[in-house]
């Protein structure tokens, strides 16, 4: 089993910033993927970023591309996404995942997740 845990969620202003964390537990690989996905009242869950756990690649959506990063600390287990220029739609609740396979933007490529984390953006 993998564990995920994310936090750093919050109210923040148009036009601010934000770091989420995912710290991840349990019977974890280096090959696994890593990925954020978000879901918005009356919305489906949808791809946001993803990490390569060991390699460090990665890969975002064409939303969030140029305003949020994606990165890792292998000796931490743990999972950053930071969110610049956030706008009121980037509210969302965001989901930490973790994927068996390569880079990969599909919910359903995604075996293990966290309880996610409330992020609003006020106008």
């Amino acid at each position: 089993q993998v564990q995920l845990v994310e936090s750093g969620g919050g109210l923040v202003q148009a036009g601010g910033c934000l770091r989420l964390s995912c710290a991840a537990s349990g019977r974890t690989s280096s090959s696994y993927a890593m990925g954020w996905f978000r879901q918005a009242p009356g919305k489906e869950r949808e791809f946001v970023a993803a990490i390569s756990w060991n390699v460090g690649s990665t890969d975002y959506a064409d939303s969030v591309k140029g305003r949020f990063t994606i990165s890792r600390d292998n000796a931490n287990s743990t999972v950053y996404l930071q969110m610049n220029s956030l706008k009121p739609e980037d509210t969302a609740v965001y989901y930490c995942a973790a994927s068996p396979s390569l880079l990969v933007h599909l919910v359903k490529e995604y075996d293990y997740w966290g309880q996610g984390t409330q992020v609003t953006v006020s106008s």
